[in-house]
């Protein structure tokens, strides 16, 4: 059995602070965020504002990066956390 390759954020992507939507308040989004609208915490250089602090949602910090989820680019991972979205709506 082989062990899973480890998968990183890829640098300028943000897929997963744009597709999907959060339901839980985050700081300056108090009623949470709709899919497919940018995270207000998302940095201009596209990084998480709250990546490693306490406010930061816990969808956010579940959601980990994976071959599967981040595909090749940027658009591979927005279209796959899209349709995973759309799965999943209520």
């Amino acid at each position: 059995m082989t062990e899973p390759v480890a998968v990183v954020c890829r640098p300028g992507c943000a897929a997963c602070c744009i597709a999907p939507s959060i339901t839980s308040p985050l700081p300056g989004m108090p009623d949470g965020k709709p899919a497919g609208v940018p995270c207000v915490q998302l940095t201009a250089d596209l990084r998480c504002a709250l990546f490693g602090r306490p406010e930061r949602p816990a969808f956010c910090a579940g959601l980990q990066p994976s071959a599967e989820m981040c595909g090749t680019g940027r658009a591979q991972a927005m279209a796959w956390l899209a349709g995973l979205e759309e799965a999943t709506r209520p």
